[in-house]
């Protein structure tokens, strides 16, 4: 049995220390670049996507089937009661008129009622003056027959009313219309993303999103407030024209 003595075993043990520091050293050191990291796949939906990005109109001209009349009375007196007495007896005039014209009660809506004071403000710096009270009544006739515009217009007049607002023109069903400018507001659309992929030496191969904007163009006939309109013998003249249907689409292709 062999046994180290105190003064080999010192160089020994030093000798042991230095290697530990040693490999503590390369450990610390080579450390990061040992360590396991978990591998990371490529995600999919971070991929950036390849599209072009283009607008497209479709605009169909109609011609309208139904008229809206807008007419009212307009009545100022000094008290209230008397206002909404006289206002109440004119605009049931206009409203049997109405009738009368061959318009149905579910057609006919009462767009406007109002009660305002009226003051005069002609006095030399002193305060307004009240001097009555206005109540205006008005209502929006649907017309279905665009050949009674002219007797729907003359009778209200005739049977009272002071205002008349203006007349819209429209189609009631707009959705055939509508249906055929969004097919041609994508084959619009198409066309110049076709244009950009060839000149661009792309391909298109799908579509990544689709927005629509609608709506129709109708044509409004203004009248200024008329009462002495009812007195011609001549019956107003009305011309229905036509109206557009516009649909905009936004699209989004994606491209090879």
């Amino acid at each position: 049995m062999t046994f180290l003595t105190g003064s080999t075993a010192r160089p020994r043990l030093g000798w042991l220390a230095a290697g530990a520091f040693a490999g503590l050293a390369l450990a610390v050191a080579f450390g990061p670049a040992l360590t396991m990291r978990p591998a990371r796949a490529v995600d999919p939906a971070t991929t950036p996507e390849h599209t072009i990005s283009v607008s497209g109109v479709g605009r169909i001209t109609t011609v309208p089937d139904v008229a809206d009349v807008r007419v009212g009375v307009m009545v100022t007196r000094p008290k209230v009661r008397d206002a909404q007495v006289a206002a109440a007896t004119a605009m049931q005039a206009v409203i049997a008129a109405l009738r009368k014209a061959g318009i149905a009660d579910k057609d006919v809506q009462t767009t406007s009622l109002s009660l305002q004071p009226v003051y005069d403000n002609s006095s030399n710096g002193n305060a307004p003056r009240l001097t009555g009270y206005q109540i205006v009544n008005a209502v929006q006739a649907t017309v279905r027959k665009l050949d009674t515009i002219s007797d729907v217009i003359d009778g209200a007049l005739a049977a009272g009313a002071t205002t008349l607002d203006g007349i819209t023109f429209r189609v009631d069903d707009p959705s055939g219309a509508e249906a055929q400018a969004r097919e041609a507001a994508m084959k619009n659309a198409r066309a110049k993303a076709d244009a950009l992929a060839k000149a661009a030496g792309v391909s298109i191969t799908g579509v990544s999103s689709i927005s629509e904007q609608s709506g129709s163009v109708p044509v409004p006939v203004p009248y200024l407030a008329a009462g002495a309109a009812a007195d011609k013998v001549a019956s107003t003249p009305v011309q229905v024209g036509t109206n557009e249907v516009d649909v905009s689409v936004g699209v989004v292709y994606l491209i090879d």
